[in-house]
């Protein structure tokens, strides 16, 4: 957390002890105000004893659990992105393999309830509004798991709030803002990630301030268990969801802070000690971490061994590893003079060449070499039939006659009896790239230019070139241009077929072809159409693992489709629109994401004042005014400030994202800014703060605590806040339950915002007068 702006008060020891002492932090000993327990507030008395806040925190829990389990069998179709999690939830039942961007944790949880109630995993989640009940999926202990990690979430909000030194009843408030929340209950009812992901990082948020508080008490194992636990979460965390991430930085964040704190040569520590520290948190925050993540992908591949709708994304080498993968059954080695069928690997057209020609001029005006056509095709064809043909002497038999890798070839068109062949005329529809056309293949003028280096991805020196299996780039010898197409259409002279023309570069990826079909060879292997079984081969998996965090990196920044429920980040706080998750057409029923209004704005409000206060306080002490007491501000630059960290860095980065963005990915901050509305109350109701909130250490000194007391003021604001917050919390129900049907008026009246999009609303008829 971040350190106050008044100078600690140190101790003075020796500076040759590596222990040394920390100063002590306005927020942990108070030195301008003591207040006796006893002279409280007698309700401030009782709320804060052990056996009240017990009290509190079971209310608040059981409250939870009922709101989040209520009706939770309906609707009994298929949610929302429960079409995604429910479907791979499936696959971990079946052991089949799918990709999907965010991490496997959540998802492996999901499985493992859904096999402990019973789910056989061959429901498949195709469509939203699938009916569970008639396909007997036990969907309720499904979406039970979810709803536990949102339940729970408020207990461990509420203690955050506590154990950063708030009241009970100011720590009641900020866990209100959370289980009456519309948004949040409707995320934790479903087979969604969301719900897992704030539990952790809730309880990452926690454990880091539970180490933070035995900052007196360095290697202990109390300490070390709390940094230990700290590391554990925040990779539950980020094995939840993609934005997981998100709460990792934050962490990082705060931990260089108390990193360069230490650092200080004016509290007497050696660079020893600091390094003691550095490498403490980089066992705990690091390497620990790092070890729970990998477990998570070390079960899903070891859970995860048979071909599945996610093969495709994979490298050959990968799918070969998967029982069942057609490139594990079918591919085999190719030979010199087998026939074989190519495809582009991206726009899956074949590599095709008929006997018409390119015409003399095009329409920019360009001249063409008037070559035979080359082009990619959609359609199986004879004229997709090429031949390999050898550059170098063979053997009669043997493995001599195997093409590999690194191989000079020429490809000889079936039908035409023609060479593939490229030069230095500009292709037609890219006057920067290289026409790709054939030759005769018995004029030999062109020999050269009829001369490609055979380049197989990932392959070593010889190894085979196999069909399916083997992507490949084709690239030509004198100008070292790759074979590549783009979906863009020909004109009808070519039938409107895909170009095929040189890339200047080499090794572009997306000139990446597989041979798809062998229609004639003469291997020993045949073309019997008869499937040998083949034993799955192995990869090592940090390969895997390596391979699957860059292709998730990859498709979640290719996420830039238009979504009618997308909207942007400046969009979120104000609640300014919300998702359709599902509707009945019959009843009129609909679940909507959207958040209470009342709780959202709320935080926005405190947001802002928070800002406004701390901005003001810098300006009056700048001119040498103190308008707020220390161990007030104290409180205020590091408890608030850690929280207005949590919200910040798990928001602002989603400005700088061109990815599909919904209302759902903001629930993480809104519950940092719960926090921090908590902490903006508490300093407008009072200025008195309780201390000590670290444990006390050996070496530090002493001083006499502080009580905070709200006074009556406290339960009667929180108390009037709650019964409006849950008063649209229970307005909002039909919309969040997705039952009872609501007519058209109704659900008018339930359009808090004209920018709200809720279906079957009633048609408003101006009057004319």
């Amino acid at each position: 957390m971040a350190s106050p702006s008044r100078p600690r008060q140190r101790i003075k020891v020796a500076s040759s002890s590596t222990t040394g002492s920390y100063d002590q932090d306005e927020d942990d000993h108070v030195h301008a105000i003591y207040q006796n327990p006893n002279s409280r507030s007698a309700f401030e008395r009782v709320l804060d004893t052990p056996q009240a806040s017990a009290a509190m925190v079971g209310v608040l829990t059981a409250i939870a659990f009922a709101l989040r389990f209520y009706k939770i069998n309906q609707p009994e179709q298929v949610v929302f992105d429960e079409v995604h999690f429910g479907k791979f939830a499936s696959f971990y039942i079946t052991r089949e393999y799918y990709f999907d961007v965010h991490p496997p944790f959540a998802k492996l949880l999901f499985g493992l309830a859904g096999w402990f109630v019973g789910f056989d995993g061959h429901f498949t989640f195709e469509n939203i509004g699938d009916n569970y009940t008639d396909n007997h999926v036990p969907y309720v202990g499904m979406r039970a798991l979810p709803a536990i990690f949102g339940s729970l979430t408020i207990p461990v909000v509420y203690a955050i709030m506590k154990e950063t030194g708030y009241s009970t009843i100011i720590a009641a408030f900020s866990a209100c803002i959370i289980l009456f929340d519309n948004a949040h209950i409707a995320q934790s009812r479903l087979i969604l990630l969301d719900a897992t992901l704030i539990f952790f990082m809730s309880l990452t948020i926690y454990s880091y301030i539970r180490f933070r508080k035995l900052r007196y008490w360095e290697f202990t194992v109390e300490w070390w268990s709390w940094l230990i636990a700290t590391g554990f979460f925040m990779a539950c965390t980020w094995g939840a969801k993609v934005n997981g991430i998100l709460t990792v930085a934050t962490i990082g964040i705060a931990v260089l802070v108390d990193l360069w704190d230490i650092l200080d040569h004016k509290k007497g520590f050696t660079m020893e000690h600091f390094w003691k520290h550095f490498m403490a948190r980089a066992v705990g925050l690091i390497v620990v971490p790092f070890i729970i993540y990998l477990s998570f992908f070390y079960v899903h591949f070891a859970v995860l061994t048979r071909s599945g709708t996610g093969d495709t994304f994979m490298s050959p080498a990968f799918q070969e590893t998967l029982i069942g993968n057609e490139l594990l059954m079918n591919s085999q080695e190719l030979h010199y003079y087998d026939v074989v069928t190519m495809k582009h690997k991206d726009t899956k057209v074949y590599l095709h060449s008929h006997p018409d020609r390119y015409p003399l001029q095009y329409d920019d005006g360009r001249i063409s070499s008037q070559g035979q056509q080359v082009t990619g095709y959609g359609h199986d064809d004879v004229n997709n039939h090429w031949q390999i043909i050898p550059t170098k002497a063979l053997p009669e038999v043997g493995r001599g006659r195997v093409v590999r890798h690194e191989d000079v070839i020429q490809l000889l068109h079936v039908n035409t009896q023609t060479l593939l062949l490229t030069h230095d005329v500009a292709s037609s529809l890219m006057p920067t790239n290289q026409e790709f056309t054939t030759w005769p293949k018995d004029d030999h003028s062109r020999h050269n230019d009829t001369l490609f280096y055979l380049n197989i991805i990932d392959a070593d020196s010889e190894d085979p070139w196999k069909s399916k299996s083997s992507h490949f780039r084709l690239v030509h010898g004198p100008t070292r241009v790759s074979m590549w197409t783009h979906s863009k259409q020909l004109p009808e002279w070519a039938f409107k077929q895909q170009e095929i023309n040189g890339n200047k570069n080499p090794t572009e990826k997306s000139a990446t072809w597989f041979v798809d079909q062998v229609i004639s060879t003469e291997s020993s292997e045949g073309l019997s159409g008869e499937q040998v079984l083949k034993e799955p081969k192995k990869i090592s998996f940090f390969r895997k693992f390596a391979e699957l965090q860059l292709l998730m990196l990859q498709h979640n920044a290719g996420l830039t489709s238009s979504h009618p429920y997308a909207s942007g980040p400046i969009n979120w706080p104000f609640l300014i629109s919300g998702i359709s998750f599902w509707t009945d057409n019959d009843a009129q029923k609909q679940i909507y994401l959207i958040g209470n209004i009342v709780g959202w704005w709320t935080c926005v409000i405190a947001l802002s004042i928070y800002v406004g206060i701390m901005g003001a306080d810098l300006l009056a002490r700048r001119r040498g005014i103190e308008p707020i007491p220390d161990a007030a501000r104290g409180r205020l630059w590091n408890s608030a400030g850690f929280f207005l960290l949590i919200w910040a860095v798990h928001y602002l980065p989603f400005f700088l994202m061109n990815r599909q963005l919904f209302i759902h990915h903001y629930l993480p901050s809104h519950l940092a800014s719960a926090l921090l509305a908590g902490s903006v109350l508490s300093f407008v109701l009072s200025d008195t703060v309780n201390y000590p909130i670290s444990i006390v250490g050996r070496w530090t000194k002493m001083r006499k605590s502080e009580y905070a007391d709200l006074g009556m003021k406290g339960p009667v604001v929180v108390g009037v806040f709650t019964f409006i917050l849950f008063l649209m919390f229970l307005y909002m129900t039909p919309l969040t339950y997705g039952t009872p049907g609501l007519d058209g008026e109704t659900i008018n009246g339930k359009r808090l915002l004209s920018s709200w999009t809720l279906h079957f609303a009633a048609k408003e008829i101006a009057e004319v007068s």
